[in-house]
């Protein structure tokens, strides 16, 4: 029998911790290899813990809600086999080795620190990083609080949602907007020389009362992130939108015709989603200051396309997983990429680091019946676009002998924009090149 640790993984480079939300598995029970062990959430997606080693769970190291940094000791695992187990140190030393290129020989004491050092350095301010009132604060707080001058005092005072009244990056990063907000008021107030009546700030907000049949249900910790980011959207940019209807009838009429010798050869379902984000990703190619993002008074034009797709979650929450490097996939590997990400949000399967990055996102609200709708743009992109519901109607086609009334197959456009730095004309040729792109589409084409 041997002893293994189940650490917290390395989920993309802005990620430093995560909350645990549930154990999936008591002290005593048995774990398979790549079974679940532990849900976790981060403030980028939620997601599963498995255990590289099968054996018993022997003891658990975080209650729920607390937070561990990356590469903590999460549980302890005693195998069933000593001789198959490598034990964290063991890991790292292996991974050392790769640095020396494999090399045969003995890793020597410099290596071993150098890997070992961070671990090492995470350990210790895991251990220490209390006040003296005995307060935890993880690394990642104590990190933000000193890169905005926040000291030990005034961090003593900003309530915490964690356990046992931790204070969580969420609690920092609300404290931090709301002193920032006081701060700008109080300027613009000293500067208009305004005076505000002593009465007004002190007004309580006090929670609604509930009436007969009524009930109160607390929002999840995803729907509170998302209602937060949608929020801090609206601040942020100038939304506007414009709206352009598509005959996407050869495209219908396409797909009707290959889709099923597409999923016999291919294995996949061949949807509208990955037609019309290879249309997205066609216009983003065209107009590159629709791929951009604001950094101030400074405009970020990002080099590489790459499309987030809203899904829906079966807990009515929202995720937008992205596809990266959407310009260089074929219709193919759109359609895998497509199907894949969309199964996997919805299993909870999704990694941080497939829904960071994002330059532009695409969301289908055709899929519930809207014809169109006007999506918040999702920060820091300047752009998003909505597809409506597909709908068969009468339509006026022009032909060289003259006009004729026929059935076609049409669907709208919503392209919202920030209008700080995208005006009408390129936010509406934007919208209109991804509707020439599906009016032309090849009804020849072999994928």
């Amino acid at each position: 029998m041997a002893k293994f640790e189940l650490r917290l993984p390395k989920m993309g480079e802005s990620v430093a911790e995560a909350t645990i939300t549930g154990w999936l598995k008591q002290v005593g029970d048995h774990i398979s290899v790549d079974e679940a062990v532990v849900e976790i959430a981060t403030d980028k997606v939620d997601s599963e813990v498995p255990s590289e080693v099968s054996g018993v769970l022997l003891e658990r190291l975080f209650e729920l809600d607390q937070v561990a940094p990356v590469g903590a000791v999460l549980a302890i695992i005693e195998t069933d086999d000593s001789s198959t187990v490598v034990s964290s140190a063991e890991s790292i030393i292996a991974e050392s080795k790769d640095l020396e290129n494999n090399d045969s020989s003995p890793v020597n004491s410099e290596v071993i620190d150098k890997v070992m050092a961070p671990l090492a350095t995470s350990n210790s301010e895991h251990t220490n990083s209390s006040t003296s009132a005995d307060r935890f604060y993880s690394p990642l707080v104590r990190n933000i609080a000193k890169q905005e001058n926040i000291s030990l005092d005034e961090l003593s005072g900003v309530s915490g949602t964690g356990a046992g009244g931790r204070l969580t990056k969420a609690d920092l990063m609300e404290y931090i907007a709301h002193k920032k907000e006081s701060t700008d008021a109080a300027s613009a107030v000293q500067e208009s020389k305004q005076s505000i009546p002593t009465n007004v700030s002190s007004i309580p907000v006090e929670p609604m009362v509930l009436g007969a049949g009524q009930e109160r249900i607390p929002m999840s910790r995803m729907g509170k992130l998302v209602a937060q980011h949608m929020v801090k959207s609206v601040q942020i940019s100038a939304h506007v939108q414009s709206f352009v209807e598509v005959d996407v009838t050869r495209v219908v009429n396409w797909r009707t015709k290959v889709k099923a010798a597409f999923e016999q050869r291919e294995g996949e379902k061949l949807t509208f989603t990955p037609i019309f984000m290879e249309a997205v990703a066609h216009a983003l190619k065209k107009y590159p200051m629709m791929n951009i993002s604001v950094d101030g008074d400074d405009i970020i034009v990002k080099k590489n396309i790459n499309l987030g797709m809203a899904a829906a979650l079966p807990d009515g929450n929202l995720i937008v997983p992205v596809i990266k490097n959407a310009d260089r996939l074929n219709l193919v590997g759109m359609a895998q990429a497509v199907n894949d990400l969309a199964q996997r949000a919805k299993a909870n399967q999704l990694k941080p680091d497939e829904v960071m990055d994002g330059t532009y996102t695409v969301t289908n609200v055709g899929s519930f019946g809207s014809i169109f709708g006007t999506p918040i743009i999702n920060q820091p992109q300047v752009g998003i676009l909505a597809l409506g519901a597909i709908r068969k109607e009468p339509s006026v086609i022009e032909t060289p002998e003259g006009d004729l009334i026929g059935i076609r197959s049409k669907m709208f456009l919503s392209h919202s924009y920030d209008h700080r730095v995208v005006n009408g004309a390129l936010g509406g040729m934007f919208a209109f090149e991804v509707k020439q792109y599906l009016e032309n589409w090849d009804v020849n084409r072999t994928m």
